[in-house]
């Protein structure tokens, strides 16, 4: 797959008492990456419950090693991981100093996303639309 960048600045209220972005939006971060990954690669979240199927997080690891601030923009880049039968991971990156000659990885990490029907009655293979967005 080809890296997906997605393009942001944290806000002021997303910052905490230390100065830095509060962990939680971390993750609300690779969500909203996660939603525009699909839509540029032409599979919108209406067309993938329309074809049956949805996702949902299983398992998060996120690694520190600096923290982001609301006074620069950062860079999230997406990439696929290993896709079995009934899941998938993404792995990310969130870089800043973005005109650093090398920008800083401040926090990486992977999510395990499990692929079930959209009734909600289990899961379910990855289907063939999930697997070439991924894949692209």
């Amino acid at each position: 797959m080809t890296d997906f960048h997605y393009r942001f600045r944290p806000r002021y209220y997303e910052i905490d008492r230390q100065g830095v972005m509060f962990n939680m939006w971390y993750l609300g971060y690779v969500d909203a990456a996660v939603g525009e990954l699909y839509a540029d690669r032409g599979m919108s979240y209406a067309s993938l419950l329309d074809a049956g199927f949805d996702t949902q997080v299983v398992h998060v690891e996120l690694d520190y090693a600096a923290g982001l601030t609301d006074d620069r923009d950062v860079e999230l880049v997406l990439r696929t991981g290993r896709i079995g039968n009934r899941s998938f991971t993404l792995e990310f990156v969130f870089r800043t100093d973005l005109d650093a000659e090398v920008p800083t990885d401040a926090v990486s990490g992977r999510g395990v996303h499990a692929v079930i029907a959209a009734d909600g009655s289990g899961s379910v293979p990855v289907p063939d639309l999930l697997r070439n967005v991924l894949l692209s």
